[in-house]
Parts: structure tokens; C-alpha cells; sequence
């Protein structure tokens, strides 16, 4: 909602379509809400209409407020003209609102004024505003001329208010449809990237400017004479070699897209991986016609009850222990951003591995030419990251960007640099999206990639340079404390050069994060709007977390940090962002690799959440497994005696045996009526025996004075 040509929105549709739900989810992460409710009262005897205003009222957050307007039609459009630029307003809706206007209290009337009014304040409005409207103009006329009336008054005001607003959108069964994307905003001071002087023409809403870009990738990479497509562990070359030193008329690579594996055809309607698993959302059609990204914007949030219905769905599971443990926060994830109770393990997968030097005493400890050595190895399939990502079936991308000045004497980057970084990170992510990927690895390999992310924490966070930077370690695995020195300085110089800048994310990207940092925030927030979660792994991955609350604080919920790696900015930032790492593995590979080592244990528990059954105490079936066909002898815990088994099982605490007519019984042996299974019968048939026992007396034998008889 707050980009640039957006901010009317109109959502159409039918009767328990959703459009109420869609609506409020659009407006759900804004600071405060003014409800505007246009519906009159009703009959106090209708319980139906009571209590759908009521469902209404409980699904809006506390931090709302409501407005009433239905007193008085003409009212609504003042509200509309009054509203200040950093207001939301939800008008749900204008179906009520026609209800009044042609109630005969409010007549007569000039109807076409009115709606004229409306019309002319949505068109001029200064707020955020979404309104909802019924659509009847698709079913049949009515038969009384009241219901004509409501129609074509209604189905005016649709027209009129569509056309005043940027963008309208129908809602359908719970599906939503873009009729009308934003109009074009033009921004000539945003340098365009090679090759795409001319952005083209969106034709919808699921299209957009990086449809046409694999094409010119594939040229471009042709041209350099390297292959078009890289398999898993492969990544394709970038056009140029690198960027050089940041400047104003530098511009950022070709973003190139290497294959990756396509979604399975045989995946059923409705699983994770068919065309529209990360369908465009609505700040989409922006992207084709010149993306501004801008602080407040409003994207897509995971499903809020998906998540909490998958963990509990666990607690049902015909699981054999405990369960999941931590790896229950990994279900409720998956859940949350797949919107399904029962998420499925992710399916194509792509590492972004981010190259782009710091220069200055950010990178002081560095071997020189060791980062690009790095990137040099990923391309070409080797090393640790690249052979984790050929292990998990992932497609691995070396993205260049642009080289960092030193922090502690200017900015890092200028700012129109910020801007061209941004809008690349979110075309990375797109193009991702269009290729079927499902889950994405932020990864970074420059040179004093850690003191940047250390300078934006301690600049978002308050933390102190040397609480946040990690030691550094020389090529003989020893500490070089000296330069971690000149890091920290590097850090504190940069921080007191800025001390009276402004700390907008734009102005900690432009002074103290640089090119890397730059575009790792853009990724987050092209994924966050195509609804792609992202595996978070080192300081540049959670410092973009950090600078992106400021433009868009729905990103974090689709963050998922598998470990902090020990390191001490990692931690800080992890607390501030609301994620919980997961484990606690201290592997030190290099960024990306210690969330490729964890993907396969993430994946196993959503393998394991979609797969079990329901246990059968709840209800679940029983395995056939345990139908078998007359075992030999019982289980460990059987108690039913089988004659074909020689002795009791293991654990049995009776002697589940018949024994053939003993002389006698055992020495011990005191009810022999375990021995037999039908309790009702004699509990033991002895033969007579030859004599009497030890201690038995015969029936004819005298009892001795002063002894009983037994």
C-alpha cells in the first residue's frame, strides 16, 4: 500500500467469498486501523445479521478503531476527504452503504450525486484506503423493483469508485484476481540495470519484467562463453567478471538464473509446488513497472492459524515418543507459509551466495583476492557450499554486488546504488519464484561482509561495535586480534560519522551496510511478496532482517535461522528479529553452508509431519502390519498361550504353558490354576497319585490328639 501509485484499493466480491477476510489481511500490519463501518443496525430480532456483525467485530484487531457512517450516507466521503496520508482506512461496506442511500429516510435524494461524491474522494485521498464492495452484476435481475434499484445503484457505485482507485481486485471461493494493477510510476533518477533501459508493459499480474530476463541472461552468458544452465551445485557466471568500485554510474550485473529443478508434474491439486505456490501478490504488478521500495509496505504475512494447527495436528500422530522436540517450530513454519495444516517438505531449492568486497579497514585480517578465489570455486561446482547444495538437490547462484567504499570515511554506497541494489535482491527473488524454487539460502562470501553487519546492528540495535563482531581468524587458524582492532575501529568511525544522520533503512544501507547488504534486504523483500521462505545463515542474512523492519516488517515471519554459528551479531540480531535458532552446530564452512548441513534434518521432520498417520487411539486405522497371519509364537508382550511356542516370551510374568499331567506339582508351586485359561473350570486336574505327598495325610488316617486336620 505504500507504493508509489497505490494506495486506493477496491476488493469485489460475492456472498462469504473471503473479500472481507482479503481485505483486513491487507491492512493487517499497519500501526492503526480506522475501521469505517457503513452497515445500518437491522432488525433487533434478526439473529442471523447480529451475528455476522459480530464475527465481523472479533476479527478486528484490538488496536483498531471503528467509525460508524451509517446515519448519514454522505458521510463516508468526508471521512474518505479527511483522512491524513498516515491514516488506513478499511470501508467494509459499500453494499451497506447503498442500503442506506435508498433507504426512504434519506430521500429525496440526487443518488448520482452522492455516489459522484464518493467517487471524487477515493480519487483524492491522501490515506491508505481499501474499501469492500459486494458484486451482484453477475447474477440474475431481480424481480421487484427494489431489488433492481439496489443493483444498478450499487453496481454504479463499483464503477465509479474502480475507476477512481489504483488497483481492484475480485475475490472468488477464496481466490483472488487482480482486475486493475497500479498505474505506472515513472522514476528517471533510478538507473536502469543493462539491458532494461525500458522496462516492458506488465500484461497481469503474474507477469512481469523478469519473465524476460532469463532470455537476456542466457545471451549474456553465451556471450561470456559459459553455459546457460548449471545443475545442482552449479551456479550461472554473472556477465561481468565483477564490479568494480562502487559509483554513480556502475551498474549492477545481469541477474542470471541457473537451472533449477522444476516442480514434480505428477504433484497432486493443492500440494506445495504447482504453479501458483508463490503466485503473485499485491504489490506485484509494481515490480514490472518500476518498483519503489519505500518504508510501510505492505506485504503478505504467513497464515496465523495454519501454524498452530500443524503442531498440534503432531501431538495426534502415531509417533513413538515424545516427538518433534525443537523441530516442531520448523513444522509450524512450513505450515504458516504454505498455508496448509499438513506442509510438505520443500522442493527446489537455491542458494543465493552474495559477492561483494568491503574495502577499508572492514576487511582489515583479509587474505586479498580470498573472497573472489570463493565465488570462483561455487561457480565451478567445488568446494563446501557448492558440494552441500549438489547433496541437497540445490541450485547455487553467485550473485555480484557491487563493492563497498570504506565506512569509516564516506558512505559505503550512493544512494541511487541503494536503490538499483534493492530492486535487484527483489528481481533475484522473483525470478526464483517464476522458476518454481521453494525455498531460498541467503549466503554472502566478501571480504568484511561481518563488519558491515556489525556496524547496521549496532546502528539499528544499539549494540556495541566489539559485542557484535566476531574475532578474526588468519589463515593458520590463529586469532588475529590486531585486526579485529581495526575492524572495531573501523566500526566506531563510522558510527560517529554518522552520528547526526538519519537512520532510515535507505540512509544504514547507503552509509554502513553496502552493496551485499543492499541486496540481501531486496531478496527478503522480493520473497516476502512472492511468499517464499528464506534460510538465514551469517551476519549479512540477519542484518538485511534488521534494515528490512523499516520497509516491510512482514519479512521476518518468512526468516528461518537454522543455527547462529557462534557468532555474537548472529545472537543479537536473532533476539531483536524474534527467531529462535534452532540448533546449535558451530560449523564454520562459510555462510550458507551450516543451513545446507541442517536442510536435510528440517526436511526429514516435515517428511515425517505429512507422512504419519493419525495414531489409532484417535481414531487413526490400524496398521495392517500388526494383522499377520498366525504367527509362529507370541510377541514380546503377548499373554494369549500358543501351543506351537515352547516357553513364555521374554517379558511374560506368567507361565503361559500347558505342561502334560505332572506327577506332582513343582516344589513351589501353590496355585497350579494359572497353568489353565478358562478360569470357570477346575483349576487343576491331577492324576491320582501312588501316595500320599510329603505333607498330606490319607482320608482314612486317623487325626493325632492335639493336631489339626488340614
Amino acid at each position: 500500500m505504500s507504493v508509489d501509485g497505490w494506495n486506493t484499493l477496491l476488493v469485489l466480491g460475492g456472498i462469504r467469498s473471503g473479500k472481507s477476510e482479503f481485505a483486513e489481511s491487507v491492512v493487517a500490519d499497519a500501526p492503526t486501523v480506522r475501521y469505517v463501518a457503513t452497515a445500518p443496525a437491522g432488525d433487533p430480532e434478526d439473529t442471523e445479521w447480529a451475528t455476522r456483525l459480530a464475527a465481523h467485530r472479533a476479527r478486528r484487531p484490538g488496536s483498531w478503531t471503528t467509525e460508524e457512517t451509517a446515519a448519514d450516507p454522505g458521510r463516508l466521503a468526508e471521512v474518505i476527504a479527511a483522512a491524513g496520508p498516515n491514516e488506513t482506512l478499511l470501508v467494509d461496506d459499500l453494499g451497506g452503504w447503498v442500503t442506506v442511500l435508498l433507504d426512504p429516510a434519506h430521500q429525496p435524494a440526487d443518488d448520482t450525486a452522492t455516489i459522484a461524491e464518493l467517487a471524487a474522494a477515493v480519487r483524492a485521498s491522501a490515506a491508505r484506503l481499501v474499501l469492500v464492495s459486494p458484486e451482484v452484476g453477475l447474477s440474475l435481475v431481480p424481480t421487484t423493483p427494489l431489488g433492481r434499484a439496489f443493483t444498478d445503484a450499487l453496481g454504479a457505485t463499483n464503477r465509479a469508485v474502480a475507476d477512481a482507485c489504483h488497483a481492484v481486485a475480485l475475490v472468488v471461493a477464496g481466490q483472488t484476481a487482480w482486475l486493475k494493477p497500479a498505474a505506472t510510476p515513472t522514476h528517471p533518477a533510478t538507473p536502469a540495470l543493462p539491458g532494461h533501459a525500458d522496462v516492458p508493459t506488465q500484461a497481469g499480474p503474474g507477469q512481469g519484467a523478469a519473465q524476460a530476463a532469463p532470455g537476456r541472461a542466457a545471451q549474456a552468458l553465451d556471450q561470456a562463453g559459459a553455459p546457460a544452465q548449471g545443475g545442482p551445485g552449479q551456479a550461472g557466471a554473472p556477465a561481468q567478471a565483477g564490479p568494480g568500485p562502487a559509483g554513480a554510474d556502475e551498474a549492477l550485473p545481469e541477474v542470471l538464473t541457473p537451472g533449477a529443478p522444476a516442480a514434480p508434474a505428477s504433484a497432486p491439486a493443492g500440494a506445495p509446488g504447482r504453479a501458483d505456490w508463490a503466485a503473485p501478490t499485491m504489490a506485484l504488478p509494481m515490480i514490472a513497472t518500476g518498483l519503489v521500495i519505500q518504508p510501510g509496505m505492505e506485504l503478505p504475512m504467513p497464515d496465523d492459524y495454519t501454524g498452530p494447527q500443524a503442531v498440534d495436528r503432531l501431538a495426534t500422530l502415531d509417533i513413538p515418543g515424545a516427538g518433534l522436540g525443537v523441530l516442531e517450530r520448523v513444522v509450524g513454519f512450513a505450515a504458516a507459509t504454505q498455508g496448509t495444516a499438513t506442509p510438505t517438505p520443500w522442493g527446489p531449492v537455491r542458494v543465493l551466495l552474495l559477492h561483494g568486497d568491503h574495502e577499508g579497514g572492514a576487511s582489515a585480517g583479509a587474505t586479498p583476492g580470498e573472497s573472489a578465489r570463493r565465488a570462483r570455486q561455487a561457480r565451478a561446482g567445488k568446494g563446501a557450499l557448492a558440494r552441500l547444495a549438489a547433496e541437497n538437490g540445490a541450485s547455487l547462484q553467485v550473485v555480484e554486488t557491487p563493492t563497498s567504499a570504506p565506512i569509516e570515511e564516506g558512505p559505503a554506497l550512493t544512494g541511487e546504488r541503494v536503490e538499483a541494489a534493492l530492486r535487484y535482491g527483489w528481481r533475484l527473488a522473483e525470478q526464483a519464484a517464476d522458476a518454481g524454487v521453494q525455498l531460498l539460502v541467503l549466503a554472502a562470501c566478501g571480504a568484511g561482509t561481518e563488519t558491515a553487519a556489525a556496524a547496521v546492528l549496532a546502528a539499528t540495535a544499539g549494540a556495541e561495535p566489539p559485542a557484535v563482531l566476531g574475532r578474526v581468524m588468519s589463515e593458520q587458524g590463529e586469532y588475529d586480534d590486531a585486526a579485529w582492532m581495526v575492524r572495531c575501529a573501523a566500526v566506531r568511525d563510522a558510527l560517529h560519522r554518522t552520528r547526526r544522520s538519519p537512520r532510515e533503512a535507505k540512509d544504514i544501507l547507503a552509509e554502513l551496510g553496502g552493496g551485499d547488504v543492499a541486496v540481501a534486504t531486496g531478496v527478503l523483500l522480493g520473497a516476502t511478496a512472492r511468499r517464499i521462505p528464506v534460510l538465514l545463515d551469517g551476519p549479512v542474512g540477519v542484518a538485511a532482517g534488521m534494515v528490512s523492519r523499516d520497509l516491510a516488517g512482514q519479512a521476518r515471519h518468512w526468516c528461518l535461522l537454522p543455527d547462529h554459528g557462534g557468532r555474537p551479531g548472529v545472537r543479537l540480531a536473532a533476539d531483536v528479529l524474534g527467531l529462535t535458532p534452532l540448533l546449535d552446530l558451530r560449523l564454520d564452512l562459510g555462510e550458507g553452508a551450516t543451513a545446507l548441513a541442517a536442510l536435510p534434518l528440517l526436511r526429514s521432520a516435515l517428511t515425517l509431519a505429512a507422512g504419519l498417520p493419525v495414531h489409532p487411539s484417535l481414531g487413526g486405522g490400524d496398521d495392517e502390519d500388526f494383522a499377520e497371519p498366525e504367527p509362529a509364537g507370541p510377541g514380546p508382550t503377548s499373554t494369549e498361550p500358543e501351543p506351537e511356542f515352547a516357553g513364555p516370551g521374554p517379558t511374560s510374568p506368567e507361565p503361559e504353558f500347558a505342561e502334560p499331567e505332572p506327577a506332582g506339582p513343582g516344589p513351589t508351586s501353590t496355585e497350579p490354576e494359572l497353568t489353565e485359561p478358562e478360569p470357570a473350570g477346575p483349576e487343576f486336574a491331577e492324576p491320582e497319585p501312588a501316595g500320599p505327598g510329603p505333607a498330606t495325610i490319607g482320608p482314612d488316617e486317623p487325626v493325632a490328639p492335639g493336631r489339626r486336620a488340614d
